[in-house]
């Protein structure tokens, strides 16, 4: 069987974790590589094995028509653009997270894809995680009950230093509940199974990039945050970030409460060293059980997101391979960036927002 060919645009932080991870996949190759900064192009090159096509433009790339599949790792603000050239090609697209920077341009693109030949995949790898994983199907299974609520905390690093600092300001990021959050957005909707109709949030910028100044503009992203999402269904669930905790032992946790019972897991700091996490469950009669997942070490040196890429990009695989409808849709990736958005609106209004607001 021929191999899958992949042409990744943009050279960053992602596009190497997405490189580390499909070399450990056997029928796929990285054939061509865009992005307009040699510095990011060469360190890509450093860990290619195969050859490889290089480019500093996207539409380059497309003009050779050497790639079956286009994965978009490019900084936030240029996605909607690229999509829309990408698009064109009726090929299967993988585009990182947030599918775009705002909700508006999410639905400009949905528009333009409606009926799209090809598998159109958002990149929500959180879902991938495997302790998240279980934690997802147990909850789907009913082990707790009905569910009621959902909490999800991260305490991580702050945000890494970017091309030309990118990442430190609101409008080319959509904002750090749109750019970092819709992870979590995405796995409470998919978890709770309903339609999330309102949003509060409270959070600051109160420790990370204060000093920092660029062209004479100070970064203006928060670094902490509680959002609230209520559901359709009743079931609420709450987001607790903090971005100036780098030596946390569990980067991510998860809990959940049934009619039945409690469910909670963790996931590992990369620096903990840690290669596995317990998944607990505890019934309100008194029954416990708890199952240790482990993540093999080789998928967890190929990245940063505790073995997620490598999972996401399985998935992505069979869906091409089977001509199957993507896991993690455009309407997935757009109701996330809509919530954040909502969670960003909160903090600025000091009130509580309608999902109504933003999706109009």
């Amino acid at each position: 069987m021929n191999k899958i060919k992949y042409g990744i645009i943009g050279a960053g932080t992602m596009a190497r974790e997405h490189i580390l991870n499909l070399s450990l996949i056997n029928n796929v190759e990285v054939v061509a590589l865009s992005d307009p900064h040699e510095d990011s192009l060469n360190q890509c090159k450093e860990i290619l094995k195969t050859k490889v096509s290089y480019f500093k433009n996207h539409l380059d790339m497309i003009k050779e028509n050497i790639v079956d599949v286009y994965l978009i790792s490019s900084p936030n603000f240029t996605h909607l653009e690229i999509l829309k050239d990408v698009i064109k090609t009726k090929k299967h697209i993988l585009v990182e997270k947030p599918l775009c920077t705002n909700t508006k341009d999410c639905l400009e693109i949905k528009n333009l894809t409606t009926n799209y030949p090809s598998v159109l995949w958002t990149a929500m790898e959180y879902r991938y995680m495997p302790p998240v994983s279980k934690f997802i199907k147990e909850i789907h299974n009913s082990r707790i009950g009905d569910l009621k609520t959902l909490s999800i905390r991260e305490h991580r690093f702050p945000f890494l230093k970017k091309v030309n600092d990118w990442n430190r300001f609101e409008k080319n990021t959509g904002g750090t509940l749109v750019e970092k959050c819709c992870h979590f957005f995405d796995l409470m909707c998919l978890i709770v199974k309903s339609k999330p109709i309102s949003v509060y949030a409270s959070g600051g910028q109160d420790v990370n990039h204060i000093n920092e100044e660029y062209d004479g503009k100070k970064p203006d992203i928060i670094d902490n945050a509680y959002v609230i999402v209520n559901f359709e269904n009743g079931t609420r669930s709450l987001l607790e970030l903090c971005m100036f905790a780098e030596n946390s032992d569990m980067q991510e946790e998860l809990v959940a409460t049934g009619n039945k019972g409690k469910i909670e897991t963790s996931v590992p700091s990369n620096d903990s060293g840690k290669i596995s996490s317990n998944l607990r469950i505890g019934m309100r009669d008194g029954k416990t059980i708890i199952e240790n997942i482990e993540v093999d070490k080789k998928i967890l040196d190929a990245g940063h997101h505790h073995g997620s890429t490598y999972y996401e990009h399985l998935a992505f695989l069979k869906a091409i391979e089977n001509n199957l409808d993507p896991e993690v849709s455009l309407e997935d990736g757009l109701i996330a960036v809509a919530v954040g958005e909502a969670a960003e609106k909160s903090i600025k209004l000091g009130r509580l927002v309608n999902l109504e607001e933003i999706i109009n």
